[in-house]
């Protein structure tokens, strides 16, 4: 299992509780797109997880940034996304980000808000906050591969799945 995260925005601790804490100590990669906020939250997922793939957010800082690239490539089950924590131009420019590293599909944070939009030339995910929602839903992402490319679901820290999508090949 591939699990999405951004956006946790906390102090000490990555702040993984119920669902959340469960999938990123089940899966088999952890993405998270930025904004850990504090050096030692970057240091308590790592500690979460040896399979940490992530990515520095606008809110983070030089000891951040300096351990973690701003942009990067992941593969999952056969699927390339591009990883980004936002990108000025919006979601053309993030399918633009993902055209140019030859990506099936894009993972971004930075607004909170947890969406899987297909109506771009490039899928996009944002799996919003966990930790800190700013009025929208927790969440993260969780996907799993099948015969046709990865299940998608956006799944609270309660546990309560509220939107399934899929990316195909």
């Amino acid at each position: 299992m591939l699990v999405v995260l951004s956006d946790t925005h906390s102090t000490d601790d990555p702040r993984l509780r119920g669902r959340t804490r469960e999938a990123v100590h089940e899966a088999d990669l952890v993405v998270h797109a930025g904004d850990f906020y504090h050096e030692s939250v970057l240091d308590g997922f790592e500690a979460a997880t040896d399979r940490l793939r992530a990515v520095f957010g606008n809110n983070d800082g030089a000891t951040i940034r300096d351990r973690i690239p701003e942009v990067r490539t992941v593969e999952y089950e056969g699927v390339r996304f591009a990883v980004t924590h936002r990108h000025r131009s919006g979601d053309t420019g993030l399918v633009m980000l993902g055209r140019g590293r030859d990506a099936d599909a894009v993972i971004c944070g930075h607004s909170h808000r947890p969406r899987f939009d297909d109506s771009t030339d490039l899928p996009i995910l944002n799996p919003g906050s966990h930790a800190q929602p700013r009025g929208n839903r927790p969440a993260h992402a969780e996907l799993e591969g099948d015969d046709d490319g990865l299940a998608g679901r956006l799944v609270t820290p309660d546990g309560e799945v509220f939107e399934r999508f899929r990316i195909e090949f």
